[in-house]
């Protein structure tokens, strides 16, 4: 699957993601949690890294592969969490 810059982080929680820098692939992983605005993004901790976190204004982007955030997107849908 292909990747494509993804410039609205608000709807990535939950979603992997490439984190590129001016081009350059700089880490891949699960996003945490992210700013409303799209202006921050953390990934999840994983065996390598720890927490981080990536701010837009330092020409950071976030990719995508575009099906897993429509299948994200549908399982929240069908199974909906209840409290």
């Amino acid at each position: 699957m292909a990747r494509v810059p993804f410039p609205d982080w608000s709807r990535l929680i939950g979603i992997p993601v490439q984190i590129r820098q001016y081009g350059t692939a700089i880490r891949s992983g699960v996003v945490d949690d992210v700013m409303p605005d799209s202006s921050m993004l953390w990934l999840m901790a994983d065996s390598a890294h720890g927490r981080t976190l990536f701010h837009a204004a330092e020409d950071y982007e976030a990719w995508i592969e575009l099906e897993l955030l429509e299948a994200h997107h549908l399982l929240q849908v069908a199974a909906p969490i209840s409290v």
